[in-house]
């Protein structure tokens, strides 16, 4: 039976450490260790930086991205087309697209994708507040950046429905975001390529 090696403070950082994407126990172990080993110039100033963003970050309640101003700083940036309003799925996903440069719309957070196994519903989505984007005058095209899962694809279809009524355009990124493939996993160049050979929905 493994036993602990370090004193419970320790522990629970290794512990806190695993619960992130991509780092399983071994991961946590040699992360926290490389942590505290550069405790003045790596765990200071991060501890320092997470303090500061738990203070500070909020969700804009405008499109749902992360930022420490709301309205964010993407909706507030006078450049941006007013009339395109890109959807995603999760913050994440409106990273990458940001990264590929690829657009240069505003922006909606759905917060997830319906999900009935999941027990993820219309109302546990930021879809009102979507209608009630894409009804805004000047906007004439809603990009449905999703990612191309059956979840995906279905939330995109119940999304085409509710805005069916609305004098807007409604389209999808291309084929070339592969079936079961996630937005923040794509390289810059797929995503461009998306963006520019969208198709009607």
């Amino acid at each position: 039976m493994a036993q602990n090696v370090a004193g419970p403070e320790i522990e629970r950082l290794i512990q806190l450490l695993a619960r992130l994407p991509g780092l399983g126990p071994r991961s946590a172990r040699r992360a926290a260790l490389h942590l505290i080993k550069k405790r003045d110039t790596l765990l200071n100033p991060l501890s320092e930086a997470m303090r500061v963003a738990n203070e500070r970050i909020v969700v804009c309640s405008s499109c749902g991205n992360v930022d420490t101003s709301d309205p964010c700083t993407i909706c507030r940036d006078p450049r941006r087309d007013a009339s395109i309003l890109v959807v995603v799925e999760d913050v994440s996903d409106l990273w990458a697209l940001e990264r590929s440069g690829a657009v240069n719309a505003r922006y909606h957070v759905l917060g997830g994708v319906l999900s009935p196994l999941d027990g993820v519903r219309p109302e546990h989505l930021n879809l009102d507040r979507l209608v009630a984007r894409a009804s805004e005058p000047g906007v004439a095209e809603v990009i449905l950046a999703l990612n191309a899962t059956v979840d995906g694809q279905t939330t995109a279809h119940y999304i085409t429905e509710l805005l069916a009524h609305l004098p807007v355009k409604v389209t999808r990124l291309a084929h070339g975001v592969p079936v079961g493939g996630e937005l923040d996993y794509l390289d810059e160049g797929t995503l461009s390529a998306a963006i520019r050979q969208r198709t009607a929905f």
